[in-house]
């Protein structure tokens, strides 16, 4: 997802007012652990999104090997070498389940709590900023904290 991660992220920013700075850089990885069992699940999350699934493959709510809950960590490094982590975390798999109730709360809050977002091609974030992080804590079951 790095790619149409990484344009959403710059793209906020920009629409924003580049409150992350002009100079602002982004990347992303996935972290699967040490070890024979980090080496089988970065095995499959390869084989996941490397195209369309094999003969008879079905995608069921275990997700990516045995995955069952969004988890996500996000570190930021300021060029001084200061950091600040903030982690996501949603109580269903995240290609199905918690994607499913995060893009309904997507709308209900565009057209409850953000009626007033100007015409345009807008990225979730920066058009309705807090507004949507409430929704999502309230009704999409994630949770967002800030890791020190």
């Amino acid at each position: 997802m790095a790619t149409l991660n990484t344009r959403n992220v710059h793209r906020s920013n920009m629409l924003m007012g580049f409150p992350y700075g002009t100079d602002f850089v982004y990347g992303e990885m996935v972290l699967t652990g040490l070890g024979e069992n980090g080496e089988a699940a970065a095995k499959a999350v390869v084989a996941a999104n490397s195209g369309k699934p094999g003969p008879g493959a079905r995608r069921t709510d275990k997700g990516i090997a045995g995955v069952r809950q969004l988890r996500l960590l996000y570190v930021a490094i300021a060029p001084d070498g200061r950091s600040v982590g903030a982690s996501v975390k949603g109580d269903r798999y995240p290609g199905y389940r918690s994607a499913a109730k995060i893009i309904s709360e997507w709308a209900i809050c565009l057209l409850r709590d953000a009626p007033d977002v100007p015409a345009g091609i807008w990225t979730p974030g920066a058009a309705m900023q807090h507004k949507l992080i409430n929704r999502l804590v309230d009704h999409a079951g994630l949770a967002f904290e800030v890791e020190t």
